[in-house]
């Protein structure tokens, strides 16, 4: 007897192997997706300027990226002790001026290194919600605890989430015309703004990416929404807050994307990697006696043969 429905997946037409360039962007989910990707040893970089949850604000920074538009002292602002930017999370605040800006902009050149290669661009979408500075107009990626008084708070259209999807896509070609993009939505419930809102905002963005995503072959949609939502419909997969996913469903939904997405013939190594990272686990109770310095021996020369055919596998 089958008490779960379960979602079909295709096999994905552009694998991700260990010669793969990837980056992760978007919601707290992303960098889920990407605590895996790090676990297995692939190529990959999460987030460079931390946490963003909407279209709206990931297209600015990549914009600002691929034309290399500099951070400078008008894009900051002092408050509570720290430097912030309104399109950066806070955890890049600095409470030195020169040292944020620094910062900022070796990571825009950083990204745009990056973008340059990359294989897969993985973009998880969280909200719809978004908050407009009242001063600039602007949207804000986070507002770092700024009162919330100085911004209003709308909700993107349909029609505007795909314009921003299009133009991330495009800014990304522009650069890097191989690469694939796999859009997803977070399975994290922003019940904040609301139960029927929520839903609201996560069938505007289930929406735009389907409008797009019949389109170019390098474009992709992975349902973790529709797993978390239908295959895992029960509280008990949810963390204490009971909005977002536990570590078991995080797990449930890596196991459904790399079963689908990344190359077959990469499961061995997969394998090998997690033989390794358990054995680096380990805790022995005498570290000076014979059988451990056995046991280190034999992980180290595992870790040689593996580095042979991947020298950029680190596990330092």
């Amino acid at each position: 007897m089958n008490f779960t429905t379960k979602i079909h997946l295709e096999k994905y037409n552009h694998p991700i192997d260990y010669n793969s360039s990837i980056m992760l962007l978007g919601s707290c989910f992303a960098e889920n997706m990407g605590e895996k990707f790090e676990y297995f040893k692939f190529r990959n970089v999460v987030n460079p300027f931390g946490i963003i949850f909407n279209a709206v604000s990931i297209e600015k920074l990549i914009h600002r990226v691929v034309n290399k538009i500099v951070f400078t002292e008008k894009d900051i602002f002092f408050h509570n002790d720290l430097w912030h930017c309104f399109e950066v999370h806070s955890q890049l605040s600095n409470p030195n001026k020169e040292e944020f800006l620094s910062n900022l902009n070796a990571i825009l050149e950083l990204m745009y290194q990056q973008i340059t290669s990359l294989t897969h661009c993985i973009i998880t979408l969280g909200t719809s919600w978004v908050y407009r500075n009242n001063n600039s107009n602007e949207i804000v990626a986070n507002c770092h605890k700024v009162p919330q008084k100085e911004f209003t708070k709308e909700l993107v259209s349909i029609e505007e989430n795909v314009k921003c999807i299009q133009n991330i896509i495009s800014l990304v070609h522009s650069l890097n015309p191989d690469c694939n993009f796999i859009f997803t939505v977070s399975p994290v419930r922003h019940i904040k703004d609301g139960f029927v809102e929520n839903n609201v905002s996560k069938a505007h963005l289930i929406s735009a990416i389907h409008t797009i995503n019949h389109q170019p072959s390098t474009i992709n949609y992975f349902p973790s929404y529709e797993i978390m939502m239908d295959e895992l419909r029960d509280y008990r997969f949810y963390a204490e807050d009971m909005l977002h996913p536990s570590q078991t469903a995080i797990d449930y939904i890596w196991i459904k994307f790399f079963e689908n997405y990344i190359n077959q013939k990469e499961f061995g190594t997969m394998n090998q990697v997690c033989e390794i990272q358990r054995s680096l686990k380990h805790r022995p109770f005498n570290p000076n006696s014979e059988s451990h310095q056995k046991f280190l021996k034999n992980l180290n020369q595992k870790i040689f043969e593996l580095k042979k055919n991947l020298p950029n596998i680190d596990f330092n």
